[in-house]
């Protein structure tokens, strides 16, 4: 059952979360609750002791309040304060740098990528569809949550939870 959670919930939420931002630019709040609905079921199965499960909840709050001070600040968007530190939940402090490192790498190059296609005419292939226009807009902000997904489906393979899953 926990290698369910890990193996199909999390990679499932993730893509969602991921497909979400891309469409339409918000990362709804259910995405992030039903991540932390399904860690604590992946609590209940016993393959973290309270300590780690408390360690884990620490890695959430400092990831949330670091986010909703960028929030505060008009630096990211809600949702990704959200995604992030309902990630960081499952990712605990074992996991935490390497995605924030990979986020932040992906994300630059997600960054990037958007302003130079932006700086371009949208082929008429995909001109008519709602989420390329709204996308292409300059005045849009980058879906960062595509990264935020990415990194987080890199980086838990690596993890001790991952590692307890598979072998539970």
């Amino acid at each position: 059952m926990a290698s369910l959670g890990i193996l199909v919930v999390f990679p499932f939420l993730m893509a969602y979360a991921a497909a979400s931002d891309l469409l339409t630019m918000l990362i709804p709040n259910r995405i992030s609750l039903a991540l932390v609905g399904a860690f604590a079921a992946l609590a209940c199965t016993g393959l973290m002791s309270w300590t780690e499960l408390g360690l884990h909840a620490g890695a959430a709050a400092l990831v949330l309040s670091v986010c909703f001070t960028l929030f505060a600040f008009g630096v990211i968007g809600g949702g990704d304060a959200k995604l992030a530190a309902a990630t960081a939940l499952w990712l605990g402090f074992d996991g935490l740098l390497d995605y924030l490192l990979v986020a932040s790498i992906l994300g630059g190059g997600l960054t990037l990528a958007i302003l130079a296609a932006r700086s371009h005419p949208l082929p008429q292939a995909i001109a008519r569809l709602p989420f390329a226009l709204h996308l292409h807009d300059r005045r849009t902000g980058i879906p960062y949550g595509i990264a935020l997904a990415a990194a987080a489906l890199l980086v838990l393979p690596e993890t001790t939870v991952w590692a307890r899953a598979v072998m539970a």
